[in-house]
Formats: C-alpha cells, structure tokens, sequence
C-alpha cells in the first residue's frame, strides 16, 4: 500500500535541522536537543555554516553536503534567507520542510511577499511545508521531538493540533503537571501550505491516536476544514477549543439574517454538524478528552444522581438544571427496589440519597437499580467519606459495574487524602471520576452533545427533495435579469416568484403606481389589505413610514396610499416605483416568524430561524444550520429557538402546523443549494398557524457567480448527489440502481463483505479480513462527497435492497487525480456490472472536475488488469512494491 503522501513530515526516517546550534536557548539548540535526547531512532544531521559539530554531533555546511536521502529539514534560520534555503533543500531532494524561524511574525506587506516568494520555491520542487511556526512539532510513539519547547511530552493517545505556538507550550506544560501524553503535537502557525483539513486526514489514519484536539483561532477554508472534521469525527473523538467567540465589528448587514447571527454561531453549527465537540477552556479539553478516549458513550441526555450526601447531590441538581440537562422521575418499579435496600425516608426521588453510612454493597446495589430504569440514559454516583463508609471497596464494586453496563457511569469522589487511593482504583480501571459533582455533570452534557453532534454527523440531505420538484428554470431567469438590469437586490414580487417557484406559500402581491390603482387593486382581492411602499434599495419599509396594515375600506385605502406617495417622494426619489398592495393575514392563531439566509464569509449560506415582525433584532431569537437539510435538522434547528414554544397548544390556541415550517425550512435549503448567487434572504414575517404558513414579505440579495464554479462549491456542507442515481439494466435484463452510498448503508456493506469469496475479499481489500473493522465501516460509509465518492449497485432482495457491487474513488491531493477500487459480488461477475459501475464512477470524476483516475491491483489479479485493459487504464509498475500493478486512465 502506498504510503500517506505527509509520511515525510509526520514520520520521517532523516532529518536534517538547518540552523543547528550550541548556543543555549537559541531555536536551533532547543530542536537539536530535543531530537538527539528523545530517543528518535532516525539520522539526525546538524547543517551549520561555521562549526564542523554541533552538540558533539558531526555537521554538515550545507545540506547537499550529507550524502545521504533526507526525508525532512527542519529550518531555524533567519526568515531573510528562508527563500534560499528552500532553493537548497529542493536542489537536495528534500520534500518535506517545518520553518521554524524565530523572526517570523506579523503579517505586514512585507512578510506575506516574503511568505509568497517561499511557497514558489517550495511549489517549484513539490515540497510541502509546516509553518512558520516557532514551536514545530512532536510525535509521541516514534518518539520524533523537532519542537523548541523545553519541557517533557509524555506518549500518549491524544494528538493535538494547534494555531499557534504559545497556546501549544501552555497546553503542554498543563499536561505535563496532570501526567497526560500525546499521540502528536503539531503547531501550524501561520499555516501557509500543511493546513488543519491535511494534518487531521493524517491523524485519522494513525492507529496511535485515539482522539484528536484542535485549538483554532481562524478559519480560513472552511470546505477543507469541514471535511477534514467530519472525516476525523467519524472515527475518532475530535474536541475543538476556539477563540474569538464575540464579533467586534458592529452589525451593518442588509437583512435581519445577516445582523442576527454572529460568526461564532456559524462556527458552533459547523462544528455540531462535522460530529465534534466543541470545549470553552484546556482544563475541558482534557477531561472530555479522557472521557471520550475510555469509550464513555451516552445514548440520551437524562441523568439519574445517586449520593450519600444530599447537600452534594442538590449542588449537582442546581448545575444540571443550568445546563438543562434532564433529570427524570424514576419509574414506580423502580423506587420500590430502592425502598426495599435503602433504610429511613431519604429521598427515593432525582437524587437518590442512599443515606451517609451507606456500605459500599447499597452503592453498588442502588445503581444498579437506577440503571436498569429505562427512563435513565447514565448515572452519577457522588461519594462523600463519612464515618462508616469504605471508599475502596465502594471503587472497587462500582468499577467493575461500569465495566459490565452499557450506561455510563460518571464518578464525583468528594474529598482529599481520604479518597485519593480509590480515585487512582477508578482512574485505573478507565472510569471518569471528578472533584466536584459539578464537574461531573458538565461531562456528562458534553457526553450527550457529542453523541447528539453523531447524529448530526449522519445526516447525508440531498439537494432537493422528494416533494414537488422546484421549478428552477423561473427562478434562474428571474436572477439572471436582476443581475442584467445592474442590481443585486429584488423587490418584493420578484423575491415571492422565487419562493413560489420553490413551493413556498406566498401572499398575492399587486403594484400600484397611484391611490386609484391601490384602490383597484383592494376591490379586486378584497379587504382588509396592507400597503407597502415598493422602491428600489429600500430593504426595510418601516424605516421610511412604508408601511399601513389593517386597511378595512376603500376610502382608508385612498387616503393611505396618497399620504404614502406623498411621503416617499420625499424621501426617496427617483428610486420610489409606487406601492404594492396585498390582503391582510392577521389570523386569530397566528404567529410570526422569520426564515433567512445570512452569508457567513467562511462557511458560505447560513439558514436562519426564529421569532419574526418588526421586534425581530431585539427579541434576538435565532438559530442557524449549514444547508443542506432534512427533516431531521430541519426539526432540529426549529427546537434550538425560543419561539418554538409559542407553536405549541397553548389554552385554547391549537398548536401551529410544525411540519408546514419544516417544509419552508427545507425549501429555502434547496433554494440555496441550487441558487449560488442567493448571498441573503428574509421572509419575515412568515405566518405560521394551525393550518399552514404563508410568507407575508420576503427580500432577496443576489451577486453574479464565476461561470466556472463548482457545483455545490458555494457551500461548506457537500449535499447528497442525488443527481449520480441511475437504473442501469444488465446483459440478462436485471435492473441495478447505481447510487452514492449513504451512511445507513453499514448493515448493507456488512452483508456483502460477507458474502465475498476469500479470493475476492483478497484481491480487493489485499487481506483475508471476514468483516470489516468498525472504523474502516465508517470510513467506508460515511464519505465527504466533495472529495470522494463512492458508488453501489444495489438490487431488490427479501423486501429491500442488497448492495452486489461497489467502486469508489478519493481524490489525491493534486486535486486533478484521484485512486479508485471496485469489489463485485462473486454471483454476479461477469454480467456487465463492472463496466457500468466504472462508467458511472468516470462521470462522477468529471463532474468533479478529475482528469486521471488510478489505482493499485494485485499483479496476480489477472482478471482484473484485463478489465482494466478493456477500459483504456493503461498498466504501469508500481513505485513502491513488485506485488502490485499502477493502473491510470486519463478521462
């Protein structure tokens, strides 16, 4: 198998430190030293100009003068001659770089010219590069040090990404003093080429790391970052820690979307999306961390609390309820298995007390009980050291109880000295045991986010859905002419068309160029009836008096509409068109709404919703998501809002019709997914009641697209591509759907490795595994579509579907290739489905752009090279093994 294109950077087997010095504290000292004491079984070569050894270590004046491959330099010099080192490195052969230059700060005129004349220079020898960064990088089981930090970094399973230097060298020093250790500890800096997105596709490969933490201060390509994550989270535990929550610029947008959201919401909707958790401080990181690592998993968000101290029971009630973490009544069956173990009238309730002297067999026995409540998704037991208990016993039968539940069990073990020998009993055995039953419960609702976040995770939405298709044509010609005419923003009856070529209920909307008119147009839809001035830039009526509702009789309408005119000619212009007229929508039930659009400038469309009118910005209620969407983050979104309560019964009001806004919710996803130049959106209000919604008002902002913009390369989020599916008839008749694999697919996937011949499994996965390990099933289903695909032919079978054939391709890092493999079900090779499974594996490629598809094939696989042969893949050696074959197909 081919080694992973960053192996160089991340495990290289000689390393050069160009730079290298005996002077103390110096960068090139710290790095030499730390490699050569590090026990790093690679060759380590010093390059100074002017000393012949470095750190009694034989050195070398430049590094065409070693004689010998190296994998990587690191470079300690001045950034003045960073240019020319790279120059020597590219001369050498040297493929990987980490800058680790000292004066490299600021990001001036001067700096980024200087910053753009490296990456020429290392883009003209193929060279991929770390940095700048002064802290550089560790990696904890090859025990490769190429870091300027002083203090010790204990192996482990946890790798950290970092941002910045500083933050690193905090964060470790922190781990040092509370004995935890790393898989990895890469520094990015300024991350001018090796970005995050790269260094996590890393990281998921690596078998000695088994959670990832990643401290971000920017984001600059959000795609990359975004796959990356998702990716990552699909494996492994991924925790970010992120700064610059708050927005200093002041709120100037064009739209109530674009002034309610903050970046920072963006960013935390991004982040529940990828699958990740996201932590507010370095002491959570760890403790999520170490939580998540141990296989602590919560399948829902209600905690049960059983203690031997009320007191410290109540304090854990008061920190779940600020986090709304509920804690349920337990059942009728259970309190009477509590009563007949516990003595005396302590509380049977949420919290338990099992009374202060209570022996460690009631601690194990009552939660026991509470587990076994199908109302309780995880228990925490909070243990203070009274006169009579025994804390080690009570560790020692609580651990072995965790061990054997599928609920997680959290630990608060109250005390000091007393208890300090059964919290290292706990620790030992993998169990999360804290200080504080605070503590404890915030664990537990970063446990139920995570796994809330894995859901979310899971959710694959297609770009339009299964409802009446849009009609996308209308809307296009409706953009396309308002781009024409010069202008960005449509007015009010051009932004309904759009929402009604979507599907999206809208008011009937009429202009009038005078009173009469304005009083036509009431007679013909009757009344009461709003007037609206209709003019040209103005985006929110109300600021300009622009607005009369409730008119209930002509005369009222008149004399509105002269007064209106009268007013906006004023104020407005040559920019003032007349006015618009519909019919008033106040029903008895209704509530107001608003859905929106906003633009985010890293992670594109941004989906808003929330409580809607005039009082929208300072009510503030709103919640975002990242299109695409379905039904399920459609609900979702709507249940991260306060109004959501108001579409409630409430009295003698019936509940709005809930599944009538998800509708528009999913709508405006489409709309967005299929109209790039959408750049914001309001329809406020939206009135919704029990009996449906209509948008009362609507704007849309638009902006010309590149001709040559990827499809769905506006958004962060890849949708499903839907437009891949195909029903492909065989040479014996049979149908076969062709279709881009789906998360819900694993049980599918797990039935057809299964049912491979050994020969078959070999030729495709080059082992003789029986099933694939849980990780590689992921991996394998859960895909980012914007830089992989994969395809499977699927046919009827008992009632539904079994998968008979899969291909699948990753795009390499060029962006121009990409490296495929094909597996068919034994029982039907041979009937045309690898031809046609290839075929639609190439449109997909072109689709994305690709322009050569390749891969490896066991030299003994004589069937397959034919069929590669008949496909036009032309057959070439492999660089790295006699065993396999190097086929490539230009497209």
């Amino acid at each position: 198998m081919k080694k992973h294109y960053l192996t160089p950077l991340f495990d290289p087997r000689s390393v050069a430190v160009i730079g290298a010095s005996d002077r103390a504290g110096s960068v090139g000292a710290v790095v030499l030293a730390n490699l050569l004491e590090s026990g790093y079984s690679g060759k380590v070569h010093p390059v100074n100009l002017r000393h012949a050894r470095v750190q009694g270590v034989a050195a070398f004046r430049h590094v065409r003068d070693i004689g010998s491959p190296v994998e990587l330099a690191l470079i300690t010099t001045p950034s003045k001659t960073l240019p020319d080192v790279i120059d020597e490195c590219g001369r050498a052969g040297i493929k990987a770089v980490v800058i680790m230059s000292c004066d490299f700060v600021g990001t001036d005129a001067r700096t980024r010219k200087l910053l753009d004349r490296i990456l020429v220079r290392a883009r003209q020898y193929g060279i991929r590069l770390i940095g700048p960064t002064v802290f550089g990088m560790a990696r904890g089981a090859s025990k490769f040090a190429a870091a300027n930090y002083l203090g010790k970094i204990k192996p482990g399973n946890m790798a950290l990404v970092s941002q910045s230097s500083s933050v690193t060298s905090a964060i470790l020093d922190w781990a040092e003093s509370h004995d935890i250790g790393f898989s990895s500890v890469v520094s990015l800096g300024v991350a001018a080429d090796v970005d995050v997105g790269e260094t996590l596709d890393y990281l998921v490969a690596d078998n000695k790391t088994k959670s990832i933490l990643l401290y971000i201060e920017d984001v600059r390509e959000a795609r990359t970052l975004m796959s990356a994550l998702r990716a990552a989270a699909r494996s492994k535990p991924v925790l970010v820690l992120k700064v610059g929550r708050y927005d200093d610029e002041v709120k100037l947008g064009r739209t109530h979307s674009e002034r309610l959201i903050g970046r920072d919401d963006v960013f935390d909707n991004a982040l529940r999306r990828a699958g990740v958790l996201r932590v507010r401080s370095i002491n959570q990181i760890f403790t999520a961390a170490r939580v998540l690592t141990n296989n602590y998993r919560a399948k829902g968000r209600r905690l049960a609390i059983l203690t031997n101290g009320i007191g410290a029971g109540l304090m854990a009630v008061d920190r779940a309820r600020d986090l709304n973490v509920p804690l349920p009544k337990l059942s009728n069956d259970t309190v009477a298995r509590l009563d007949a173990i516990i003595p005396g009238q302590t509380s049977r309730d949420n919290p338990v007390d099992i009374v202060g002297n209570a022996p460690a067999s009631r601690f194990e026995a009552a939660t026991n009980i509470v587990l076994d409540d199908p109302d309780v998704d995880g228990v925490l037991v909070i243990f203070t050291p009274q006169a009579g208990t025994d804390h080690m016993e009570t560790a020692r039968l609580l651990a072995a109880l965790h061990k054997a539940h599928d609920k997680p069990i959290l630990f608060a073990w109250i005390g000091g000295k007393k208890v300090e020998a059964s919290r290292n009993l706990l620790a030992k055995a993998g169990c999360a045991y804290f200080h504080a039953p605070e503590q404890a419960i915030e664990v537990f609702y970063s446990l139920a986010a995570w796994q809330h976040n894995q859901q979310l995770l899971l959710q694959t939405p297609g770009p339009i859905g299964e409802w009446d298709a849009p009609d996308l044509d209308t809307a296009r010609l409706i953009i396309d002419g308002v781009l024409a005419s010069g202008r960005s923003v449509l007015d009010e009856i051009e932004s309904k068309a759009i929402l009604r070529a979507f599907n999206i209920p809208v008011t009937l909307t009429m202009r009038a160029a005078s009173a009469d008119e304005a009083v036509n147009a009431a007679m013909g839809m009757g009344l009461p009836v709003a007037l609206k001035i209709d003019a040209e830039g103005v985006l929110h009526k109300t600021d300009v008096d622009g607005v009369a509702l409730g008119l209930t009789s002509l005369v009222q309408v008149a004399a509105e509409a002269n007064k209106m005119l009268a007013r906006a000619r004023d104020r407005l212009g040559d920019s003032l068109k007349g006015l618009t007229v519909q019919p008033m929508h106040g029903k008895k039930n209704a509530r107001e709404l608003m859905v929106g659009v906003a633009h985010d400038r890293a992670f594109g469309p941004v989906i808003t919703f929330g409580a809607g009118g005039i009082a929208v910005e300072i009510f503030n209620d709103v919640a975002v998501a990242l299109p695409p969407l379905n039904e399920y983050l459609a609900e979702n979104l709507i249940r991260r809002t306060k109004v959501k309560k108001m579409l409630e019964t409430f009295r003698n009001q019936p509940a709005a019709d809930v599944d009538a806004i998800k509708a528009v919710l999913l709508r405006v996803s489409e709309m967005v997914c299929e109209l790039p130049q959408i750049q914001h959106l309001d329809i406020n209000p939206l009135v919704a009641d029990e009996g449906g919604v209509i948008a009362v008002d609507a704007r849309i902002i638009v902006a010309p697209v590149a001709p040559d913009a990827r499809r769905y390369g506006h958004m962060a989020i890849h949708p499903y591509p839907s437009q891949l599916v195909q029903v492909a008839q065989l040479k014996n008749g049979m149908p076969v759907t062709i279709r881009p694999i789906r998360p819900e697919d694993a049980e599918l996937i797990i039935a057809f490795v299964a049912s491979l011949s050994e020969e078959t499994r070999y030729n495709r996965y080059m082992s003789t595994l029986k099933s694939l390990p849980q990780i590689q099933l992921a991996r394998f289903t859960q895909i980012d579509y914007a830089r992989e695909m994969a395809l499977v032919a699927a046919v009827e079978s008992g009632g539904g579907e079994a998968i008979v054939a899969v291909a699948r391709f990753v795009v390499n890092p060029d962006y121009d290739s990409c490296e495929f493999a094909i597996v068919i079900d034994d029982a039907w090779q041979g009937k045309g489905l690898g031809n046609r499974l290839m075929n639609a594996l190439f449109d997909a490629a072109r689709e994305m752009r690709l322009s050569v598809v390749e891969g490896e094939v066991l030299t003994s696989n004589k069937t397959m090279l034919s069929f590669m042969k008949s496909l036009g893949f032309a057959i070439k050696p492999h660089p790295d093994d006699d065993g396999l074959k190097w086929v490539v197909k230009p497209l």
